[in-house]
């Protein structure tokens, strides 16, 4: 757990999906963020996301963003604008977008309604997360984080540089030196939690 580098995660059982509003308003509504599923294999590990890691970010109220794809250049809705709202469920994390009347925004709804786009992914920062093995895997819940975007994806993938954060944790976890040689102690690791959850 590094709490300065952004993450990305695709989100499993999106359940993306366009329609209009009585209000003529077209949005897209489905979920960013699936709590206690399993992800895919991450190069070594899978990772859990904890329904109470997302508690930081709804508490803060932070101003999130939806984006097509992490670009900020194409900005569908933002909390603080009232064109993105979020609704906490046990399951996950929900979002609603009012899809803005651009060309982006036009092609995305004719896109999602055809099925031809269906991922969502979320970037956030780490701030607290326990590793544990299970059944000969390693398994990575993420505990306390710090959610700054929520994206529709076409390509619903694991880039392998947003997994660097991850490795190194994996790499502690299982005692592995680090690039310079040293191996940190697990007192080192839990200080860097209680750093980066003190803010």
């Amino acid at each position: 757990m590094t709490p300065d580098v952004e993450e990305r995660r695709t989100t499993a059982r999106a359940e993306l999906r366009a329609m209009t509003g009585d209000d003529g308003q077209a949005r897209l509504v489905g979920t960013a963020i699936v709590f206690g599923a399993r992800s895919d294999d991450l190069g070594g590990f899978v990772e859990v996301i904890a329904p109470e890691a997302i508690k930081r970010t709804l508490r803060d109220n932070l101003d999130l963003r939806a984006l097509i794809d992490h670009d900020p250049s194409r900005v569908l809705g933002r909390l603080s604008a009232g064109t993105l709202r979020v609704y906490p469920k046990r399951s996950g994390l929900d979002i609603e977008v009012d899809v803005p009347d651009t060309q982006y925004g036009r092609d995305l709804v004719v896109s999602v309604g055809r099925g031809d786009i269906s991922g969502m992914s979320f970037a956030f920062k780490t701030l607290t997360d326990a590793w544990q093995m299970r059944d000969g895997t390693a398994v990575r819940t993420v505990l306390d984080m710090v959610v700054r975007e929520v994206s529709v994806v076409a390509f619903p993938a694991y880039p392998q540089t947003d997994l660097t954060v991850a490795k190194r944790g994996l790499d502690l976890f299982l005692g592995k030196p680090g690039p310079d040689g040293v191996r940190p102690g697990i007192e080192w690791y839990r200080r860097r939690q209680r750093q980066a959850a003190a803010g």
